[in-house]
């Protein structure tokens, strides 16, 4: 290499380096008052960007983009008002839309819209400032409404409704985050499942269940708590029993078209309504199953513990005691048990 090729190398290198200093100064640059102005790229440890955007005065400007470790963008926001309001929209790795809205502040205001990775909507929500705020609706994989609710202050209120099954539907009214009046149910075929009232969030008042538009079960609560159901039974006239005076349960023959209710005053009464129906209407915060074999159902108020026969088998102790042995299983030896635990907690 000649004297003139060598001034000429030398000359490219420092060219070279000064561009390479022109662009490090011209990006990722604070000024004397500590603020990022200009193209800022940031990148992690392996090289890889984490965002790239404009700062003017400290403050984002203009599009602002970040990435997943592969390059792949996965938030941009648009600024409007330069560090306070863009536009915010979020990618999965392909590429897909997520969620689209607006930021404020870096608060989530106004109204927000979410995908599926299939490019569906899947919710709409309101928000002011952070908190969620008016209408917030929920659609299903088919496209159809499947919620919708009021929200004020991060807690429902207002009218709420909510798709059961395909046609099916629940509707009540929230204040302030609490279940508030009257709560009616529909079936597909728009038939009254359930209706009754909520006072603060509680069962309050009277509430019934309906099958297949007749009702079967009426109720009545208090704050909360139940004060009495009673359900209908066709025995074979039709009969409206208290589940307070019901002992226990369980199918009429192996063929079980209907049931055999034993009640705490020593009579039965045999009805033509199926075990599953009966076992529907006198709900599952009293009533457990005792013996799987024959399907017999007890409140848990009859079961007073466990004794043993003459062979030394385990036997259930009930009341009234039953015309036949109810030899337990091990998950009602345990059921038994646990009954027994908790009434001794109750009594000291």
């Amino acid at each position: 290499m000649n004297k003139s090729t060598k001034n000429i190398f030398a000359i490219a290198i420092i060219a070279l380096l000064s561009l390479q200093s022109y662009t490090a100064d011209a990006q990722n640059r604070i000024d004397n008052q500590g603020r990022r102005q200009g193209h800022w790229i940031k990148t992690d440890k392996d090289g890889s960007r984490i965002f790239e955007g404009e700062f003017k005065d400290g403050k984002e400007v203009g599009i602002f983009n970040y990435y997943y470790p592969d390059g792949t963008l996965k938030i941009r926001n648009t600024f409007t008002d330069p560090g306070r309001y863009c536009k915010h929209e979020a990618f999965d790795r392909q590429g897909r839309l997520l969620a689209t809205g607006f930021y404020n502040q870096k608060n989530r205001d106004g109204e927000w819209r979410y995908y599926s990775q299939e490019g569906k909507l899947v919710k709409i929500a309101g928000y002011r400032m952070g908190i969620k705020e008016g209408t917030h609706v929920v659609f299903n994989s088919n496209g159809d409404t499947a919620e919708i609710s009021n929200w004020k202050d991060n807690r429902r209120h207002g009218r709420w409704w909510k798709r059961i099954g395909e046609k099916g539907w629940i509707t009540g009214r929230y204040e302030n985050g609490l279940m508030q009046g009257r709560l009616v149910e529909y079936d597909n075929e728009g038939r009254l499942v359930s209706d009754g009232n909520y006072l603060n969030g509680e069962k309050h008042g009277a509430y019934r269940h309906y099958e297949q538009g007749r009702c079967t079960v009426e109720e009545s609560w208090h704050e909360g708590a139940l004060a009495e159901r009673k359900i209908l039974l066709n025995c074979p006239d039709e009969r409206w029993q208290s589940v307070f005076g019901i002992a226990y349960f369980m199918p009429k023959g192996k063929s079980a078209n209907g049931t055999i209710v034993y009640l705490n005053d020593g009579n039965k009464l045999v009805c033509n309504d199926s075990p599953d129906a009966v076992n529907f209407r006198v709900g599952r915060d009293q009533f457990v199953i005792i013996d799987r074999k024959s399907q017999l159902m007890a409140n848990t108020g009859s079961i007073v513990g466990i004794t043993k026969d003459s062979e030394g088998r385990d036997i259930l102790e009930l009341l009234p005691k039953p015309p036949f042995s109810v030899y337990p299983d091990q998950e009602c030896l345990k059921m038994v048990k646990s009954l027994k635990r908790i009434d001794q907690l109750d009594e000291e």
